[in-house]
Formats: C-alpha cells, sequence, structure tokens
C-alpha cells in the first residue's frame, strides 16, 4: 500500500500499467486500490485525502516524469497510468489505429489538434458549432482518438486544463517507430 507521490511512482514502474481508479471491467489493477489514504468521512467538506492524491498524480507523475510515464486512455474508456516501456513495446503495436478508422467527426476534431493544441472546453465549443454535434458525441470522439493513440493531453506542468496535442508530436520516436505513413 501507498501512500507519497514517490511511492506512486514506484507502484506504476513495477506494475507496468494500471488503471487510475478500479474498474472489475477493465481486467487491470488500479492505482486506486494501492493508495493507503483516508476516504472522505461523513460531514467532511471538499474531496477526502484519498481522492485528492489519486487526481493530483494521475496528472504529476507523467508531467513529472514525462520519459518515464504516460497517461492516457485504453479500450473501454479507461484512464491508466502506464511505463513509456510497456507504451512503447506492448501497448502502442497493439491499440495504434490511423484516424482514417475512425468517424468522421473524430477526423474533423484530429484535424483542429493536429493544427494546434487546444484546451478541451474551447475544441468542444468550436466542433459542436462546426460540425452540429452534442457534448457526447465529441466526447466519445476525443476518447476514441486516445483510445487509438492519435491524441494525447499535454504534460507540460504549467498547464492547468486539459490540452491536447497529437500523439506523434510529443512522442515521435515511438510514433516512428512503429507508424510507416504512406
Amino acid at each position: 500500500m501507498i501512500k507519497t507521490f514517490e511511492e506512486a511512482r514506484a507502484l506504476i514502474r513495477a506494475l507496468q500499467i494500471c488503471t487510475i481508479f478500479e474498474s472489475e471491467k477493465s481486467g487491470l489493477p488500479s492505482l486506486w486500490e494501492h493508495v493507503d489514504l483516508p476516504e472522505k468521512q461523513e460531514g467532511e467538506k471538499g474531496w477526502g485525502e484519498k481522492i485528492s492524491a489519486v487526481w493530483d498524480w494521475k496528472n504529476r507523475l507523467p508531467a513529472t516524469f514525462p520519459d518515464e510515464i504516460f497517461y492516457g486512455k485504453i479500450k473501454g474508456g479507461f484512464a491508466v497510468l502506464m511505463t513509456m516501456d510497456h507504451l512503447r513495446h506492448t501497448h502502442f503495436p497493439a491499440a495504434y489505429k490511423p484516424v482514417s478508422q475512425l468517424n468522421s467527426l473524430a477526423g474533423h476534431v484530429f484535424e483542429k489538434i493536429r493544427n494546434e493544441p487546444w484546451e478541451t472546453t474551447e475544441l468542444r465549443k468550436e466542433i459542436m458549432a462546426a460540425q452540429g454535434c452534442s457534448k457526447s458525441q465529441f466526447d466519445t470522439a476525443l476518447k476514441n482518438l486516445q483510445i487509438s493513440l492519435n491524441v494525447v493531453r499535454s504534460n507540460d506542468p504549467a498547464i492547468e486544463r486539459d490540452t491536447w496535442l497529437t500523439f506523434q508530436e510529443l512522442y515521435p520516436e515511438i510514433w516512428e517507430l512503429h507508424v510507416v505513413e504512406d
């Protein structure tokens, strides 16, 4: 059981991949189940110590150790942390799909992100207005772009809101290792 940021880093390294929160459907261990901090107590305001730590670590681990830890989504939409080695050699070859194999809405979202980084709220507004889609349709397209390893969240610790970049831009060495472009 872990209590500190450094122990969370060691856990990710040991597990290679884990979800952020528990889910039997994922078939993976979770960061949540390994954290030994108190949960929110009845009558307590705000988040409990455990949820605060897990939520912080999911962003801070890949921001602090970008060459070591990756944050992304896997099939089923589960948020995960994994080692870069696992991403490079196991996950990317199994999960990558070209944007052309996704729906057209995902293609429009990708094109916006390919041209420049976008923060989620502004991108959602822009795409919903331009494409006439619902929030749910947009969210699904963005999630599918993450699962297929076409877009990733920026690891820049100075950026407070989820900001999206292409996977190729943030991880060119992994991209070049696996993707043959026509």
